[in-house]
């Protein structure tokens, strides 16, 4: 694991209390929500860029499609 930073909360006392009563471990809980967050984050920003060239390549006449692909394909 690479370097490592620390990041602070503030979170009501009973939430914190419970936490010890129940030996959650919360950085290791923290830390998992946040990379499931990150890649959450990350899959909905692909999505975005996959839809806007969705929407880029609809214009495209496909006959050019075509050709651009059969290019392609002759300069292997």
């Amino acid at each position: 694991m690479g370097r490592q930073v620390t990041i602070t909360a503030k979170i009501p006392e009973h939430l914190k209390k419970r936490l010890d009563s129940l030996e959650v471990n919360v950085s290791g809980l923290v830390r998992k929500a946040l990379e499931q967050e990150v890649e959450r984050a990350e899959r909905a920003r692909i999505q975005k860029l996959a839809d806007e060239a969705g929407r880029i390549l609809l214009r495209i006449p496909g006959e050019e499609l075509v050709k651009a692909v059969r290019e392609s394909r002759e300069t292997r």
